[in-house]
């Protein structure tokens, strides 16, 4: 099977709820181009240490989320609920990064925990910045809770997510969800916001016209 061509980096945060609700586009945009369209999921802190983490009381979010998360996600069938705290988001990336080295042991187990990860912290408020509460999300998906715990201890994804949120930089991304598009390892474009699949399939299909 021939190697894809494309390759789309999507720089995401965990707290971000415009990351999450691009899940089902990608999904999309995989299910239509998968065979030259590589997808690779990137870290990208939105309020890394010491920048101060939103108020989940406060009415900046209240307001985005009435505005266009609440509209967006009705248009795109997922159910978001405003979670109650705003952690932060590093051990998180950390342990999504720890999850993708374990789909040699169980396939699919990296994708299964950001899934988990982002579907925890939007309909369950879950704790992203809990070691502990990380550990048992890796669990019910029967992952090795304790070496997650070790890996999140001995900060041995830390430098993996450092790296990630360098490459955006140098890309010129600000914001998340950011999509940047590679074709055969060139720089081909960046898209930044949660994109409708109408315009991830156009982007393709101009990099596919391009190659022609």
């Amino acid at each position: 099977m021939p190697r894809p061509r494309i390759t789309l980096d999507v720089f995401s945060d965990f707290v971000c709820p415009f990351c999450y609700l691009e899940v089902p586009e990608l999904d999309a945009l995989e299910a239509r181009f998968g065979d030259v369209v590589a997808i690779r999921w990137r870290a990208f802190e939105l309020r890394p240490e010491p920048e101060p983490t939103l108020d989940p009381d406060g009415n900046y979010l209240h307001d985005i989320w009435e505005r266009a998360v609440y509209p967006m996600a009705a248009e795109r069938g997922m159910t978001l609920r405003l979670p109650r705290l705003q952690p932060r988001s590093r051990l998180a990336h950390e342990a999504s990064a720890w999850a993708r080295t374990q789909d040699v042991v169980r396939p699919g187990a990296g994708s299964a925990m950001q899934t988990a990860l982002f579907r925890g912290f939007f309909e369950e408020s879950l704790d992203l910045a809990d070691p502990e509460a990380l550990v048992q999300v890796a669990q019910t998906l029967d992952l090795d809770g304790q070496a997650l715990r070790q890996a999140l201890a001995q900060g041995d994804f830390r430098q993996e997510v450092e790296d990630d949120q360098q490459i955006a930089r140098k890309a010129g991304i600000g914001g998340v969800p950011g999509l940047r598009f590679s074709l055969d390892g060139e720089h081909a474009g960046v898209l930044e916001g949660a994109q409708p699949r109408r315009q991830l399939f156009l982007a393709v299909e101009r990099l596919l016209d391009a190659m022609r």
